[in-house]
């Protein structure tokens, strides 16, 4: 029996194969690389992508860098500001716009030398009384004088101590403000004027122990001249400097400055001048003046090119069938339409409505037997008008419309009139006006049931909307002469416009500065460069006391101010923020780019890495 081999020995099979193991040599496997990529596709490759990148930087970025940039037209920036600050060097601008009114004085009496002493004394009675300087009046001597050889040459007084020569036959009658014309009455103890409603010519009527002798030094006669004059310009000098001090913008040498302390039943405007700071104006305004520039304020309407204007006929009943007005407002209205052409144009359209009850709010005439008359309270003016139900559109036309409405009461309530003013017509401000038109027995129903309103039935209507229509463009309400109120009107619309224009170019000029991504285009710098070149002009008319010049320019540079100034392509980028954009161009750029990104970093890449390559195996 065999014996088995010990658990410490080991198996010889297993120890042949541990040996064999440790003598059997182990090869290595070698890695398979792929092939090099030719030269030829390299420089393919690198070709392609230098062409899409050079594609997109000298085709792509210029014609988005076009297609998107915001113009920006130049503009005088700092000559825009200096219109608005009063800083100009253009020299009749220089110390602000001036209102040199030329007023002729002449005699049918008198000889040359007495007439002149009179214009001396009253000029320097006028420029004494004086305290607004850019609006001054300037006296000249009218070739009417007894002396058959008398010299053709009349003093001109701008200031005191100076004096011109100036022939009349230079003064054009357009550019005279008045007419002062002296006429000696024995009958008279003092002297008194008189203007003509309908004309600019003022009549001085005067003692003839008024005139003075060559040795007198007192002048009453000058005197009240200068005062008369005084007064009747009052109104329009307070207008224009009232107009001039209340711009936001300041214009040239006048500055708002505080009052010390004015009584209560005064108003103080004043003006300082910042060049020698003193004051050029300083006038305690009284209550009646007061009130009137207030009023003035809150009726006129802004100014527009054209106006339009509808005058209504409404009655409660059938009648009347007709009316005239065509010929009314030919013979009544049109004048002043004409007269008032140069400081806007107007349209007017008519209409009428019957059984046109005014509104349900207004309580019925009450009969007051003490006037014979039926009344309407005062308090039921405001809601008088029956906006429900009367074709009354504020858009009709190509401007502002002003309604003017003549309204017939019923036979059963004439005369109808106001309880407490006793009056028939109102004014409702910046809207238009009303006229109870209480027909004469003739225009009324005969019997058969026609009835017709002549024109002369209308004439006291129109003349009512003549007046209204002067307020609502801002005529003042002094001197009571029509012509001398257009004038007013004619140079208060020239300096308004004069000073909204220039206005106007400061805020562009600080827009343009504080909004540098809004575009400007090119027709807003043409906007300005008209808008300078007028107001050049208007000041030099003004000086030249060419007033309806002065307004035709004045007018041009507000509607081009106008123009560039609400210039519609300019917001369109201020209302586009970063945001948008960034929305707009990632989906975009996002597939597009990241491609040619990621391309150009790859061949970078192996670029630096074969150059790394080639330096270590050197």
């Amino acid at each position: 029996m065999s014996e088995l081999p010990s658990a410490q020995e080991p198996p010889k099979l297993l120890d042949n194969v541990y040996k064999s193991s440790q003598t059997t040599p182990v090869v290595a496997a070698t890695a398979k690389r792929p092939p090099s990529e030719p030269r030829e596709s390299i420089r393919v490759r690198q070709l392609v992508i230098l062409s899409f990148w050079a594609v997109v930087i000298f085709l792509g970025l210029p014609i988005w860098w076009w297609t998107t940039s915001v113009y920006r037209a130049r503009l005088p920036l700092q000559e825009m500001e200096d219109w608005a600050e009063g800083k100009v060097s253009f020299v009749a601008c220089v110390h602000g716009p001036t209102f040199p009114l030329q007023i002729v004085i002449e005699s049918l009496s008198l000889q040359e030398h007495d007439v002149i002493r009179i214009v001396r004394a009253t000029q320097h009675a006028l420029d004494d009384q004086n305290d607004f300087s850019p609006h001054h009046l300037r006296l000249r001597v009218g070739i009417s004088f007894t002396t058959p050889n008398a010299s053709r040459q009349q003093g001109q007084y701008d200031s005191p101590g100076q004096s011109e020569q100036l022939h009349e036959e230079t003064i054009q009658p357009k550019e005279r403000a008045l007419t002062v014309r002296l006429v000696p009455q024995s009958g008279l103890a003092t002297a008194r004027a008189e203007l003509q409603p309908h004309s600019t010519l003022l009549y001085i009527l005067y003692p003839p122990t008024l005139v003075p002798s060559a040795s007198s030094i007192s002048f009453p006669l000058a005197t009240f001249v200068a005062t008369q004059l005084q007064n009747l310009f009052a109104e329009e000098q307070a207008i224009i400097a009232h107009a001039l001090a209340l711009n936001p913008i300041s214009y040239g040498s006048l500055q708002p400055l505080a009052s010390a302390g004015p009584p209560a039943s005064t108003t103080t405007v004043t003006l300082a001048s910042s060049k020698d700071h003193r004051s050029v104006h300083a006038r305690a305004l009284s209550p009646e003046l007061a009130a009137r520039l207030a009023s003035r304020a809150t009726r006129a309407l802004k100014f527009a090119p054209t106006y339009h204007i509808t005058i209504s006929l409404f009655s409660p009943n059938a009648w009347p069938s007709s009316w005239d007005i065509e010929s009314a407002i030919t013979e009544y209205f049109a004048p002043l339409l004409d007269s008032a052409s140069i400081i806007s144009n107007f349209t007017i359209d008519t209409q009428t409505q019957l059984y046109a009850s005014f509104s349900t709010s207004v309580q019925e005439p009450q009969y007051d037997a003490d006037r014979g008359a039926w009344t309407l309270r005062e308090q039921d003016l405001s809601s008088f008008i029956n906006a429900a139900e009367w074709p009354l559109s504020p858009s009709t036309g190509a401007g502002p419309t002003l309604n003017f409405i003549i309204y017939v009461p019923d036979p059963s309530t004439t005369p109808l009139i106001i309880k407490d003013s006793q009056a028939t017509s109102w004014l409702i401000p910046q809207w238009g006006g009303v006229m109870i038109l209480n027909p004469s027995s003739s225009s009324q129903p005969n019997v058969a049931g026609a009835s017709n309103l002549f024109k002369e039935d209308i004439q006291p209507a129109l003349l009512v909307f003549s007046h209204q229509l002067l307020s609502f463009l801002g005529a003042p309400q002094s001197p009571p002469s029509i012509p001398l109120q257009l004038q007013t009107l004619t140079r208060v619309r020239a300096a308004s416009l004069f000073q909204s224009a220039s206005s106007t170019m400061g805020s562009l000029a600080r827009l343009t500065v504080a909004l540098p991504s809004i575009a400007i285009p090119e027709t807003v710098s043409t906007a300005v460069e008209v808008t300078l070149d007028h107001l050049e002009a208007t000041c030099t008319a003004l000086k030249d006391g060419r007033f309806n010049a002065a307004l035709e320019h004045a007018k041009t540079a507000e509607m081009a101010a106008e123009r560039g100034f609400f210039e519609k392509s300019m917001v369109g980028q201020v209302y586009f923020p970063d945001e948008h954009k960034v929305a707009v161009y990632l989906p975009l750029l996002g597939p597009v780019g990241v491609p040619l990104i990621m391309s150009a970093l790859k061949e970078l890449k192996r670029m630096w890495m074969t150059r790394h390559t080639s330096h270590s195996g050197s």
